[in-house]
């Protein structure tokens, strides 16, 4: 009987330990949650997108989801390894973009750098053994590459935005970090001083180096263990002294876009999530068409479609998001930026348009 207790009491410290590893981050508490439970959207002990958006849609299970991840898809990786430009990370002049697969992807502002939602790891996983590894041709750029970023902006705490070892070699390199309401608990666990961070709500805004942020709507959740809800997801509005982008995080597709359009639109340049959909969880995540119509509802001159190319979150072809975001473009005359992986855009003068993927599979119709 002792032995049996014994090996209970162990198990038990082993699952208590592996539940709080530093990945997991932390919850909100005292002033921070005090913020968290007074929105308008927080209800029943959890944040609410801001109309009904249920984790499936009818008559759809989870049996359902772990059936089709199990069948997998074939060509749900590159067959052979990503081309990419290696870039220029301290240039001075202009404002510019530079994506590095996914949702990674780095601001230039004349002289200031901001660093969006950096995923440098190898897997979007709190364990490094486990997960879907980045494609090949991938892992050309490291967060040991940057020498000084002056703002670090993160969209909301899931693993394929908010990566741990990513962020515990950037944080002392960086003198200011934008976020979600929420967010910072998960940062300050991991050691960064609580003066760096601006937390954000929706419709919130902060002037930081003669930037201004602004915090709004998307239609996503949150969550790094088991808990849904517990800090906010964001899109983020950045106003430069020359141009507006919209940075979109992770979002479905709803009339926020529009509201968002009307309200702060137009703008020069959108950068939408395309890609990880799927029908199986359609109110999460936009489909490849949704996000020409959600560019055309903010009102975007120029738009970048990212959250591909770099890791194989659904079950979708790796390359489907742009080949049908694409067509979807042309067909409604949305002008589309298609850089490389490290490629620069330059606003306002070179607009990278390459159909680069499709030398590297069969021609699809």
């Amino acid at each position: 009987m002792y032995i049996c207790f014994a090996i209970l009491f162990i198990s038990l410290f082993i699952i208590y330990l592996i539940l709080n590893i530093p990945a997991f981050g932390r919850l909100p508490k005292g002033a921070r949650l005090q913020r968290i439970v007074q929105l308008p959207m927080y209800k029943e002990g959890a944040i609410r997108n801001t109309v009904p958006t249920p984790d499936t849609p009818e008559g759809v299970t989870y049996w359902d989801i772990i059936k089709a991840m199990i069948k997998g898809n074939p060509n749900n990786k590159p067959p052979v390894a990503l081309p990419y430009v290696q870039p220029e990370l301290n240039s001075v002049a202009g404002t510019k973009v530079t994506w590095f697969g996914h949702s990674s992807y780095l601001l230039q502002i004349d002289e200031l750098k901001i660093l969006v939602d950096p995923v440098f790891s190898r897997t979007t996983s709190p364990f490094s053994m486990i997960g879907n590894t980045s494609y090949n041709g991938t892992d050309f750029i490291h967060a040991e590459d940057f020498d000084k970023i002056d703002i670090l902006l993160i969209t909301h705490d899931h693993y394929d935005h908010m990566d741990m070892p990513s962020l515990l070699k950037l944080k002392d390199k960086t003198t200011h970090i934008v976020t979600s309401l929420g967010v910072g608990a998960h940062l300050e666990r991991w050691g960064v001083p609580a003066g760096k961070i601006t937390e954000l709500a929706w419709d919130e805004h902060a002037a930081i180096l003669g930037l201004k942020f602004t915090a709004a709507p998307a239609r996503h959740f949150s969550g790094r263990k088991f808990k849904r809800g517990q800090t906010l997801w964001s899109s983020f509005i950045l106003e430069t002294p020359l141009y507006k982008l919209f940075l979109g995080g992770d979002s479905g597709y709803e009339s926020h876009f529009k509201t968002i359009g009307d309200q702060y639109g137009p703008f020069d340049l959108a950068i939408l999530e395309c890609g990880q959909y799927h029908e199986y969880w359609p109110y999460i995540h936009m489909f490849p068409e949704q996000v020409v119509q959600a560019a055309k509802d903010l009102k975007a001159k120029w738009l970048l479609p990212v959250h591909w190319a770099k890791f194989t979150l659904a079950l979708h072809d790796w390359d489907e998001p742009i080949l049908r975001v694409l067509r979807s473009a042309e067909a409604n005359q949305q002008q589309i930026t298609t850089p490389k992986l490290g490629e620069t855009i330059v606003l306002g003068a070179d607009y990278p348009n390459s159909k680069w993927w499709l030398n590297l599979a069969p021609a699809k119709q």
